[in-house]
């Protein structure tokens, strides 16, 4: 066929096949106590449990919990070769967020060369270390420090309405253990076990505080044995040490105190109809 009587193509071809869209690196400025890093994504990496660690310090660092936490820990050292605190709450802080629930387990955290010193930390802990440690603050300046920084925490959360959620966990037991008793055990009938009462923002899910009791006080109204109050105020001290808020202070004047004048009794309209229908 010749040349003049070949099909002309009236309508351009339309667009080719796309290129293959490669996403843009994002590189994100984060100020940790070892200074100012750039995080950059990358899509074909191997995925790490502590990849986002870099944002958590960041913001530790812009609240100033983390230091606070440090500063306020009752740990004591006298011997000039003891570690700093700041590690070894450090080493605890790491091994917490890795999902360690040994001692043992804190070996892992030396194969991290990255967060230890975005922490501010010169080395991390031994296990040892932080057994000693753990041994020798007191536990009533322990308690007390922990508490406290823990409402600091969630305090400013609670000045909007909220309600307390109570869960209770079972965690059945193997050997002899203080307070192992028989108790209501789904998973394993006739083990003893420790029950875990836990206190929550309800929704935010934010924990306020986790109670370990003996295995047959699984329900919610026990109270802890070391800081319960006489029962006919234990709601009310139980909601002030929770929140910091008292329920005996006016919250209009933050003076008065409001006190418990009388109980009235139940209206007759509120007690069910009996109906003789002999």
């Amino acid at each position: 066929m010749s040349d003049e009587k070949a099909l002309v193509e009236i309508h351009p071809k339309g667009e080719g096949p796309a290129a293959e869209m490669q996403p843009l690196e994002t590189v994100t400025s984060v100020d940790t106590f070892a200074g100012k890093i750039q995080v950059k994504w990358v899509p074909e990496a191997a995925v790490s449990s502590l990849g986002l660690m870099p944002f958590f310090i960041e913001f530790l660092k812009t609240s100033g919990r983390f230091d606070a936490w440090v500063e306020e820990c009752p740990l004591q050292y006298t011997s000039p070769n003891a570690p700093r605190k700041r590690d070894v709450l450090g080493t605890i802080l790491l091994s917490v967020l890795s999902g360690h629930w040994r001692y043992a387990h804190m070996n892992a955290v030396r194969g991290d060369g990255v967060n230890p010193e975005l922490l501010g930390m010169t080395k991390v802990a031994s296990e040892d270390s932080v057994r000693r440690a753990s041994i020798g603050m007191q536990e009533e300046d322990s308690d007390q420090w922990m508490k406290r920084h823990l409402r600091a925490s969630y305090e400013p959360l609670l000045e909007e309405p909220w309600a307390l959620d109570v869960d209770s966990t079972v965690k059945p037991l193997y050997g002899h253990q203080e307070d192992a008793k028989l108790g209501y055990n789904p998973s394993k009938p006739g083990r003893p076990s420790h029950v875990y009462h836990s206190y929550f923002i309800a929704n935010l899910r934010v924990v306020l505080e986790v109670e370990v009791q003996a295995g047959n006080q699984t329900a919610s109204s026990f109270p802890d044995p070391h800081t319960a109050s006489p029962p006919e105020q234990e709601y009310r001290d139980r909601y002030e040490d929770l929140t910091g808020c008292s329920l005996r202070q006016c919250p209009q004047c933050q003076r008065g105190r409001m006190v418990l004048v009388a109980i009235l009794p139940k209206s007759p309209d509120n007690y069910p109809v009996s109906i003789d229908s002999s």
